[in-house]
């Protein structure tokens, strides 16, 4: 493709989705922009989600896994449906009874102040670094195949980036989310179903199905080797965990729910979008295999997160391969970070700043519509500064790495305050959150070193455990607990 067709479909496809948000974004209300005024269909919730989940990172990452850890990702995956079950069956109710806006709140109401800020701060600080990656991921991606060729230097391409999501959610917020993030799911679908066919019939394949069964690389469970990182049972419980923490633990998903119209309306969401999100899942590592294979048939040096960039945009397969790789690709990023940006903005305002409390509701859209620029500005300085640091690891290994060290503590503050009724010495919990991710590595770091076993993503659930032991010593006796209402 020409830069000047690149430019022209990157135009067009912005300008869809800034008329989207003409239509939705009437309402400049907080209500509208935080919750989408509790009417949102719970289709459209659920449909528009798988793109929010998958973001750029699948998109480009995980065909890219196939190569070494051939299906494995899938032991993940099936540990995702436990964890959306018990989101949809024990914390989807506990917001709806509480009515939530941000879903920290419920810290509050539980353990107090303390917590409650803990709880904002590391949603803050782990969407920050996840939506950052996964633009990081995308803009690379744009600067490759666009912007060196024009001469634009990498930060230019990042302002504009993160300018385009700010242009079409700076007034509906999740109002139009919604609908944009539904349109951007449906561009992907169709996107990674266009590659398949294209390589499928390129490599002469009668029976895909066939084909990925008795490929080299359908290897799916690996019961083998316990210490290994891909051992089934850490992935399994690791999804598990990973599916709780960063969908029903996360403000940018669960305001998806809470806008729905009602709890029932919230749950029907949550089962078809866990049904259909195992089936796209497995056809971006169907993918994968699929373009391994042609690689390495036709002699093509391009392995982990180049490879399907690299296959897609060479002209091998036409040009509509890479006219749906392109949009499939932004559809993807978009989807993932325009609802990142519009839940840091929900959870700073809430949760930090309390606008709900003490201002008037002028003043309140005001602030708001500062904190959105303000975290735009934060997402740009934070690529910027990774662009540095991320080497030849897959992305999406560490994403959901660092995901283990900040979810952490919210999975055992979430679990303490839902199965315990015990009460906890609320300045110590930020302690607690900070000195858990801090033992949960060196943890890792010396069973890896001395006994070659590795966590892997199950560090996620150490985390958690070390911050709910560590609760556990801080918590109040009846005496303590009125002595110190009487203070």
């Amino acid at each position: 493709m020409q830069p000047t067709h690149i430019v022209l479909l990157i135009l067009g496809y912005f300008s869809v989705l800034i008329f989207i948000s003409f239509l939705t974004g009437k309402s400049d209300s907080n209500l509208a922009f935080f919750k989408a005024n509790n009417k949102a269909p719970w289709y459209l919730v659920a449909f528009g989600m798988i793109g929010a989940t998958l973001s750029g990172v699948t998109f480009i990452s995980v065909p890219g896994w196939v190569e070494s850890q051939s299906l494995g990702y899938m032991q993940m995956v099936l540990g995702y449906v436990v964890g959306y079950a018990v989101i949809g069956l024990v914390l989807l109710p506990l917001y709806y009874r509480l009515n939530l806006t941000s879903i920290y709140t419920y810290l509050d109401s539980r353990f107090g102040r303390q917590a409650y800020k803990t709880g904002a701060s590391f949603f803050l600080l782990s969407r920050v670094v996840g939506a950052s990656f996964r633009l990081f991921l995308v803009a690379n991606v744009l600067q490759l195949i666009l912007f060196d060729t024009l001469g634009i230097p990498f930060w230019v391409t990042v302002v504009i980036t993160i300018l385009l999501i700010w242009a079409y959610t700076f007034r509906g917020g999740i109002q139009t989310i919604i609908w944009t993030d539904t349109l951007q799911t449906l561009f992907m679908l169709i996107a990674v179903g266009v590659c398949i066919y294209s390589i499928s019939e390129q490599l002469h394949i009668e029976n895909i199905f066939d084909y990925i069964a008795t490929n080299k690389h359908a290897k799916m469970f690996f019961f083998n080797d316990i210490k290994a990182a891909n051992y089934f049972w850490k992935q399994f419980f690791a999804g598990a965990f990973i599916a709780i923490v960063m969908t029903g633990l996360d403000q940018d998903m669960m305001q998806k729910n809470l806008s729905c119209k009602s709890l029932k309306d919230a749950q029907k969401n949550m089962f078809w979008f866990t049904i259909v999100l195992v089936i796209v899942k497995f056809s971006f590592l169907a993918l994968g295999i699929l373009l391994t294979d042609y690689a390495v048939t036709n002699g093509i040096d391009a392995h982990k997160d180049n490879l399907f960039p690299a296959l897609a945009m060479s002209g091998n397969f036409g040009m509509v391969v890479s006219v749906f790789f392109l949009l499939g690709l932004i559809a993807a990023a978009y989807s993932s970070a325009d609802s990142a940006l519009t839940s840091l903005t929900t959870s700073f305002s809430i949760d930090i700043l309390e606008i709900d409390k003490n201002q008037s509701a002028e003043n309140q859209i005001a602030i708001r519509k500062k904190v959105h620029i303000l975290f735009s500005l934060v997402l740009i300085a934070a690529i910027l500064i990774f662009k540095y640091f991320i080497a030849d690891a897959s992305v999406i290994a560490k994403i959901f790495q660092f995901a283990g060290y900040t979810y952490g503590p919210l999975l055992g503050l979430y679990a303490f305050g839902l199965f315990t009724k015990l009460k906890v010495k609320d300045k110590a919990i930020p302690f607690i959150a900070l000195v858990a991710p801090v033992l949960t590595y060196f943890i890792n770091f010396y069973s890896i070193q001395y006994f070659k076993f590795d966590f892997g993503f199950f560090v996620l659930v150490i985390n958690g455990f070390l911050t709910f032991i560590g609760l556990l010593l801080f918590t109040q006796s009846d005496k303590n607990r009125m002595k110190a209402s009487r203070g």
